[in-house]
């Protein structure tokens, strides 16, 4: 199993290019479920999670044509409308086959995802939501299965702000009777750009980015082409990374426009941020101040960038309170980052984080994608080596890390 090595101390400086965002990328290239006709994306990050869904959509009957960051699906002999758990079970986002199937076939059985271990993300609003479509749903042996001749249009309300249920019921009311309306829908960038996808390829959707999305649906949507957003949270990351390391670094390919709250935060720090208009770029000073944070739905602070945030407010002067309010379980990184040197007080759901002088390198364990990133960054700027287990669970949402990381000046390696 891969593990990746830092020797700390490294001062980051230069230039990296930003990836397409994985978060955006999967539920679009669901979306291509929804067509009869070939969808094209570019600017598809190469990812562990992305493969495996077009491993998935192979399955299903899927034409899939895979170039560089360009990928072409061609949906026309769609044939099995069923996510099996072999295929499923390392990547949550699997989901999101369910109501483009049921609204494309009929009929649909997923199994229930799994993915990374930081809390229950149930999909209880996706299902309630396609029953008051008038799909028949049933969970059992560990999948959900819905039928339904033709989805109609509803008023949809769901009890909690849900990225992938908003997605999901989106994508399904494509293709819907009449008008869906989604309240309390998550306004996420990501779910902005998968609209945007979706109405190149036909659908009628309004609202997108407010919480209230309107959908009137069509009888069939078409080929279209599309660009993936930019990697919000890749771009956060490299931010961090830079700032920690008391760095100064430009970041192509990605704006800020996604990030006011993570930069705002930045600032806060003592770095200088300079947006442009494809780029972003950041000058860090010798040592940073301790922020304090609480995350919450966009466009307030995202949960994906509390642990990066931990991780540098470990070597920042002052102290920090971090809240978590979306995932229960999203703490475990700081258990590693005290193997580094920091001190961190957890109770419940929030973290008391002191600034100390340094962190010390040790060997650490990844649990989750976020918090395989915060070890990155408290690795970057711990004295000595720093060695990261486990660390497929960073090649699920980040592209040539290591190869970027290196490009700034960061002297890291992966270890097989």
């Amino acid at each position: 199993m891969d593990k990746l090595l830092i020797e700390g101390g490294a001062r980051l400086a230069g230039e990296v290019a930003i990836s397409g965002a994985k978060n955006a990328a999967l539920p679009i290239l669901c979306a291509a479920l929804l067509s009869a006709e070939p969808v094209t994306f570019t600017n598809v990050p190469q990812l562990k999670d992305i493969i495996t869904l077009l491993e998935l959509l192979g399955q299903m009957g899927v034409r899939v044509s895979h170039d560089g960051d360009t990928v072409t699906l061609d949906a026309g002999a769609l044939d099995n409308p069923v996510a099996p758990y072999e295929m499923v079970k390392t990547m949550r986002a699997s989901i999101l086959v369910l109501g483009p199937l049921v609204a494309r076939c009929g009929e649909a059985r997923v199994s229930l995802p799994g993915g990374c271990a930081i809390g229950a993300r149930p999909v209880d609003q996706h299902i309630k939501g396609l029953q008051a479509m008038g799909a028949e749903v049933r969970v059992e042996h560990g999948y959900v299965h819905a039928t339904v001749p033709r989805l109609k249009g509803a008023r949809l309300f769901t009890d909690m702000v849900t990225v992938t249920g908003t997605e999901n019921l989106m994508m399904a009311a494509c293709l819907a009777e009449g008008e869906t309306v989604i309240e309390n829908a998550a306004r996420e960038p990501e779910v902005v750009d998968l609209a945007n996808c979706l109405v190149a390829m036909g659908a009628q959707i309004s609202g997108a980015g407010s919480d209230v999305i309107r959908i009137r649906g069509v009888a069939r949507l078409h080929g279209a082409t599309h660009r993936i957003m930019p990697d919000r949270i890749e771009t956060g990351t490299y931010l961090c990374a830079a700032a920690v390391t008391g760095g100064e670094v430009r970041l192509t390919g990605t704006s800020s426009c996604y990030l006011d709250a993570v930069v705002d935060k930045l600032m806060d720090a003592g770095c200088e941020i300079v947006s442009e208009r494809d780029a972003i770029r950041l000058r860090a000073p010798v040592r940073l101040n301790a922020v304090s944070l609480r995350t919450a739905p966009y466009p307030a602070f995202p949960t994906d960038m509390q642990a990066q945030f931990m991780a540098i407010n470990c070597v920042a002067g002052g102290v920090a309170m971090i809240r978590e309010t979306i995932f229960e379980n999203r703490f475990m990184h700081a258990v590693e980052l005290q193997r580094l040197g920091a001190d961190i007080r957890i109770d419940g759901n929030t973290a008391m984080v002191q600034g100390v002088a340094k962190l010390e390198g040790a060997t650490v364990m990844a649990t989750d994608l976020r918090a395989s990133a915060s070890l990155v960054v408290a690795g970057l700027v711990a004295e000595g080596e720093t060695v990261i287990e486990r660390i497929y669970h960073l090649d699920r949402g980040y592209e040539r890390l290591e190869a970027k990381l290196a490009a700034l000046g960061a002297r890291v390696r992966r270890l097989a």
